[in-house]
């Protein structure tokens, strides 16, 4: 009988946020407050999901952009997990 392979990123087909992808990533030139219902309508299907750690750990790891495992890039940051041009930070330093 074969191995089974476990890919790294096997752990997003059981996200919760799946198929809604319009709710974890801005669109362009979103206003603040179409941001602030954005990330807390994502937030609340992220408080439920079975692989929030893994997915937030992820993001961390792989300076990700939008919303994952309960934080938005803002929150990452401010952790002490850097992305390469964060998109709030930036836009607040102009």
């Amino acid at each position: 009988m074969p191995a089974v392979q476990i890919e790294a990123d096997d752990w997003m087909r059981d996200g919760a946020c799946k198929g809604l992808t319009h709710l974890f990533f801005p669109t362009a030139a979103e206003r603040p407050q179409a941001r602030e219902r954005r990330e807390d309508a994502a937030q609340a299907i992220c408080a439920g999901c079975g692989v929030r750690t893994e997915c937030m750990d992820f993001a961390r790891d792989n300076h990700e952009y939008g919303f994952w495992g309960g934080e938005s890039e803002d929150e990452r940051h401010a952790a002490g997990f850097r992305l390469i041009a964060p998109i709030g930070v930036r836009a607040r330093a102009s």
